[in-house]
């Protein structure tokens, strides 16, 4: 069953030129699967996450989330839509310094009036399996970028969302932290069949996809399946970004 379909999608910014940054986008992403979307800055990367996951409103296409097409919605039913069916994962973490580890974790549970024994338990659970139970009372200026993100990741699935939406999660990271991030997300998505689409720029992040979508100027350039070899995958991605004419920094040399 698909979680998301995107049919036909473009979107044009309006203004003394008017600025096509998408262009007939069509792919649909299964149950239990992680894929990626690489591109050159530019590409309409983001513009897609933007649209799919409701912030920006497409020109013309659609989008369904568990068959549902959240941009006939309005404001409130969007919220509502957007905080149940969604998990969102950010480059800068989108902590609030003012609760400490857990409360951040729970916000969406507690936005939701969802009851306190009930968002205990879900929060134990979740911190386990992210390795933070040790930090919950911590304020998030008190830990590391890497405990941040993992937080981040917690807040993002301790309400079983439909689909997990990360924007270069691994971003801010070293590339230790990195890799301790992108074995959570891929953990999550193999145990729990969490369903994850996630834009980057790193190609060692990219590796962990079950595929990657590639974007150039607006449209789908190209898609490649990882397959049983995640080295060889990680090269045909290196190799798709040299043709694709990326930055210097796309291309990282590091070895997995």
């Amino acid at each position: 069953m698909a979680i998301l379909t995107v049919k036909q999608l473009a979107k044009i910014y309006e203004g003394r030129v008017a600025h096509k940054a998408l262009d007939n986008i069509n792919f649909s992403i299964e149950k239990g699967e992680f894929v990626g979307i690489m591109g050159p800055s530019g590409s309409g990367k983001t513009t897609l996450l933007n649209l799919i996951s409701t912030i920006d409103q497409p020109s013309s296409g659609e989008v369904l989330i568990n068959e549902q097409n959240p941009h006939q919605l309005n404001r409130k039913q969007t919220a509502l839509f957007r905080r149940r069916e969604l998990g969102f994962v950010f480059q800068h973490f989108n902590l609030l310094d003012t609760l400490t580890v857990e409360e951040n974790i729970v916000l969406p549970l507690t936005l939701d009036g969802k009851r306190v024994n009930e968002m205990e338990r879900k929060l134990q659970k979740v911190a386990q399996k992210l390795g933070i139970d040790s930090i919950l009372k911590k304020r998030t200026y008190e830990i590391s970028g890497g405990q941040m993100q993992r937080t981040a990741i917690a807040r993002a699935i301790i309400h079983q969302p439909s689909l997990i939406l990360a924007d270069e999660p691994t971003g801010n990271l070293d590339s230790k932290s990195a890799k301790d991030v992108m074995e959570t997300i891929s953990t999550i998505n193999r145990e729990d069949g969490a369903t994850a689409l996630m834009v980057t720029h790193d190609a060692v992040a990219a590796s962990y996809c079950h595929r990657v979508i590639f974007i150039k100027d607006g449209q789908l350039y190209n898609e490649i399946y990882r397959g049983d070899n995640r080295q060889a995958f990680f090269q045909k991605i290196i190799d798709m970004l040299a043709l694709l004419g990326g930055n210097s920094h796309d291309l990282s040399t590091v070895r997995l």
